[in-house]
C-alpha cells in the first residue's frame, strides 16, 4: 500500500498550482478534510475558478457550477434532531462547526439541527473557497427566503440573478427596504407582483437588468429615474404619451445606460399619429441610434453606438 502524500508540505507556489487545477467538486470535497486543509483553499481564493451558486430550492440544495455550466457540485442540505447512524458518513468541518457529512459522486449531503443556519454556513464555506455570484429564484417561497436574501446583500456578495415575488405585506416592505440600496449588486432582477398603492416599492438604487412580470404601479417617472442597460415591463399603464415622453428624454441625453426597452400593455397603441413601426432615432449629440417597433400593444427599442 502506498504511503499518503503529504500535500500541504508542498512550497506555497505549487500547492497553489494544485488547487487551481481541481475542479468544483474536488475542491470543496478536499476542503472538507481538515481545517487546514480549508484555509490553504481558501488563501487561494483570488485564483479560483468564477462559480455560480444556484439557492433556488429552498435550504434543501445548493448547486455550484462553473460560469459555462461544464462543471457542477450539489451540496444537499437536511436537517436532524437524532442521531444519525451510517457508515458512510465522515464528520466534516464547515464555518467553523463540525458537521455530519456524506460524500457521493456529484456532491455531498450535509446534516444541521437547524436548517436555516447549515444553509448559510454552507454559504459562508463557499464564498471563502470561490467568487461566487448567486441565483435565485423565489418567486413561490418569498417570505421564507428574504432572511438569506437579506443576510447575502449585507455580505455584499453579487447575484447573477434574483427573482422576487411581492404581494405587498408589512414584512416585504420591510424586506425591499432593506435591499433597495444595494440592487447594484444585481446583474439581472426580476420582480412578479400584485401590489396594493401603499405598498408600491422605492427604488433607492438600481440593478444592470429589470425585468418586472406585473408593472402596472411602475409609474413614468420610476422609468425616467431607471438607470438599468436592460428594462422589461409586463402589464403596463404606460401610454404612448409616456412613452413619446421617454424617446424626447432619451434623445436629450436621458438613460444613459439603456440598450434595450420594452413595455408591453393595454395602453400602448399605434393610432396613426406617429408612425414608430421600424423608426429609428437618434440622440442629439449624435452618439447612439434607437430602432423602435411598435405591435401587438407593446414597444421595443433597440440602442446602438451611432455608425
Amino acid at each position: 500500500m502506498s504511503s499518503p502524500f503529504p500535500l500541504l508540505r508542498l512550497p506555497g507556489v505549487i500547492l497553489c498550482e494544485v488547487f487551481k487545477s481541481l475542479n468544483i467538486g474536488e475542491k470543496i470535497k478536499l476542503s472538507l478534510c481538515s481545517k487546514k486543509t480549508s484555509a490553504q483553499i481558501n488563501s487561494a481564493r483570488l485564483y479560483s475558478q468564477k462559480v455560480i451558486v444556484d439557492l433556488s430550492r429552498l435550504y434543501q440544495k445548493l448547486e455550484v457550477s462553473s460560469e459555462n455550466d461544464k462543471d457542477a457540485f450539489e451540496v444537499i442540505n437536511c436537517s436532524y434532531s437524532g442521531a444519525i447512524s451510517d457508515p458512510k458518513m465522515q464528520q466534516c468541518p464547515i464555518a467553523g462547526l463540525t458537521v455530519p457529512v456524506i460524500f457521493f459522486d456529484e456532491g455531498i449531503t450535509t446534516f444541521w439541527k437547524n436548517h436555516q443556519e447549515g444553509f448559510l454556513s454552507v454559504i459562508e464555506h463557499l464564498l471563502k473557497m470561490f467568487q461566487c455570484k448567486f441565483s435565485i429564484y423565489n418567486a413561490y417561497n418569498s417570505d421564507s427566503l428574504q432572511p438569506i436574501i437579506s443576510e447575502l446583500f449585507n455580505l455584499q456578495v453579487e447575484f447573477q440573478k434574483l427573482t422576487i415575488y411581492l404581494k405587498g405585506s408589512k414584512d416585504e416592505i420591510i424586506f425591499w427596504n432593506q435591499i433597495s440600496n444595494k440592487l447594484e449588486l444585481v446583474e439581472d432582477l426580476e420582480l412578479s407582483s400584485i401590489l396594493k398603492p401603499n405598498s408600491i416599492p422605492v427604488f433607492n438604487s438600481w440593478p444592470q437588468k429589470i425585468g418586472i412580470i406585473r408593472s402596472d404601479w411602475f409609474t413614468l417617472e420610476h422609468l425616467l429615474t431607471c438607470t438599468c442597460t436592460t428594462i422589461e415591463l409586463g402589464w403596463s399603464h404606460l401610454g404612448m404619451k409616456d412613452l413619446n415622453t421617454v424617446l424626447k428624454n432619451w434623445k436629450a441625453g436621458g438613460f444613459p445606460n439603456l440598450e434595450y426597452l420594452y413595455v408591453e400593455g393595454q395602453n400602448i397603441q399605434n393610432n396613426g399619429t406617429m408612425n414608430w413601426s421600424q423608426m429609428v432615432i437618434q440622440t442629439d449629440d449624435g452618439s447612439k441610434k434607437a430602432t423602435i417597433n411598435t405591435r401587438y400593444n407593446r414597444l421595443e427599442m433597440y440602442v446602438t453606438p451611432f455608425d
